[in-house]
Parts: C-alpha cells; structure tokens; sequence
C-alpha cells in the first residue's frame, strides 16, 4: 500500500505539487491561526500574560456579544447584506453565463466577456472611487444627471435608504462576471446534440434554455448555492469598510466592521474573537444543514 502510494505520487509529481501549494497555504493561514481562537476564552492581555497565561473567563465574551445593544442590528444588517447580494447576484451571473453561451457573435462575446471580468480585478479602494464619482452629493454623476432633471441630488452614502441597495447592486456588477464562469464552463459541458434534436422538433430558443440548458446546469447551480449559504455570515468587510461611515452605521455595521473596531481599535480582543467564532459556528451550522436539505430533496451536494 506505501509502495503504490509513493509510486502513484512519483507518477503524478505535478498534480500533487498542485495540490500541495494550497494545502500549506490553508495549514499556515488557516489551521494553525486557530489555536490563537482560544483568546475568546480569556480576558486577553497581549503585553502582559499572552495567551496562555491570560484569565480564563469562559463564556463571558460569548455572553457579552448575545447580550450587546449592538448584537440583533448586527446581525440584521450581516443577514441583509448576505442574503440581497445571494438574491441579486447569482441570477444575475446565471442570466450573463447564458447570454454569453447563446451569443453567437464571436467578437461582441469575448468583448462582454472582458468588460464584466475586469470589475472583480479592482480592489475596493478603486471601485470606491469609481462609485463616489458616480454618486457624490455635490459633482456626482448621477446627481448632476437629477439635477439637470429637476430633481433634488440624493446623497447616496450616507442616506440609510440607498446605502443598503448601492452596496447590493455594487457588489453583484463588481462579481457577477467572475461567479459566471463556473456556469459557462458547466453550459460547455452539454451535449450539442441535445440542442440539435430540440431545434429539428421545432424548440424555441426559450424553451431551449428552459427544458435543456438550466435543468443540466441545475447541479453545479445548487453547488455554487450551497458554498455561499456557508459563507452567509461574511457580508464583505472590505466593501463596507470602504463605503460606510457613521451616518448609516444603523444599515451599514456588520459583524466583520463590529470585530474590526472592538478588536483592533479598542483593544478588546477576547470579545473580537468570540463574535468572530460566534460567527465561523453559524456558518458551519448552515452549510451542514443546507447541504443534509439538498441532499435529502435534489440529490445533489457537496459532500
């Protein structure tokens, strides 16, 4: 068994070297740091006990956070956050995958194709920019657009109104490109004879993509469904930092901003630890729920 293992590594060198690149890059960046996730136990005073000599206070922070002014707004606006980018964003990258695959125009393909890439390059700071240029109270785009209308300019961040849906709608342009190629390489994997046979039985285009093209990609949907419902508690800290601002703490503060001031602002690092691993149980909890659910009802899963 040792002797055909090592054999089958010598023979496939490169694909375990694949395989081994992320393997340490998860072992250093994410296994290991979780021994520090003990600090959610302990009144953590770096400087003078470190971790393991700091008091041990149980489920104290654990306590504090349920219990927090803070913690059901928190988890509202994770929650509405979470759930309106999953809402917007996967049709949205399921409707662009199927433009793309039914365009049978080779140049205006690729060149929508490039143009709906390229956001998911652009580090937030950027698309800050971008976004404040467009919306700005003063010389924004879109309000000089409603100014020259008639209408009053709307100060887009930091109205609690529009900051959820700019937030939303920012996120499903700045992603949606990138999430459709999973379903663009799936919708290559059908059969073209599938198509061939609809066409000579006189198939419309729609009833093409109704009775053939999602019922095939339908499994790999459900995959992609599955792995963001896992994640539902990570609303996007680097896009929220990045636009929010006091004024519309109330719709803009996440539990990610939360841990970030608590933790590294103010110091209270044992409280910062325990709403983050409050928040990784959560996440566990729902994608072994969602995925029993699926497996029971679509037989599909992820394991």
């Amino acid at each position: 068994m040792k002797r055909s293992l090592i054999n089958d590594i010598k023979r496939q060198k490169y694909i375990y070297l694949m395989i081994f690149i992320p393997l340490v890059f998860y072992t250093v960046f994410k296994y290991i740091p979780l021994w520090n996730a003990q600090i959610a136990f302990r009144n953590f005073k770096s400087v003078r006990y470190g971790i393991l000599n700091s008091p041990f206070v149980g489920l104290d922070n654990f306590k504090e956070f349920v219990t927090s002014y803070y913690f059901w707004n928190l988890i509202r606006n994770t929650l509405m956050y979470s759930f309106g980018k999953l809402l917007v964003s996967l049709p949205a990258a399921i409707i662009l995958a199927l433009a793309i695959y039914e365009c049978r125009r080779s140049v205006l393909r690729k060149l929508v194709q490039t143009l709906a890439y390229l956001p998911h390059f652009l580090s937030w700071v950027i698309m800050y920019g971008i976004l404040l240029s467009l919306f700005a109270p003063g010389d924004g785009i879109i309000n000089d657009l409603l100014k020259s209308l008639g209408k009053k300019p709307i100060d887009f961040l930091t109205n609690s109104t529009t900051f959820p849906w700019l937030v939303i709608f920012s996120d499903a342009w700045k992603e949606m490109g990138w999430s459709a190629i999973i379903f663009i390489a799936a919708l290559m994997g059908i059969d073209v004879a599938l198509f061939e046979a609809a066409m000579v039985e006189g198939a419309s285009s729609w009833q093409r993509v109704r009775y053939i093209t999602l019922p095939a990609i339908r499994p790999v949907v459900v995959i992609v469904l599955l792995l963001k419902i896992g994640t539902i508690m990570d609303a996007g800290f680097n896009q929220i930092f990045m636009l929010y601002s006091p004024a519309v703490y109330n719709v803009a503060d996440i539990i990610d901003t939360w841990v970030y001031r608590q933790g590294l602002l103010d110091g209270r690092f044992g409280l910062a630890t325990a709403a983050g691993l409050f928040k990784g149980v959560i996440g566990m909890i729902l994608i072994f729920t969602s995925n029993f659910l699926s497996k029971k009802y679509t037989d599909n899963s992820l394991f």
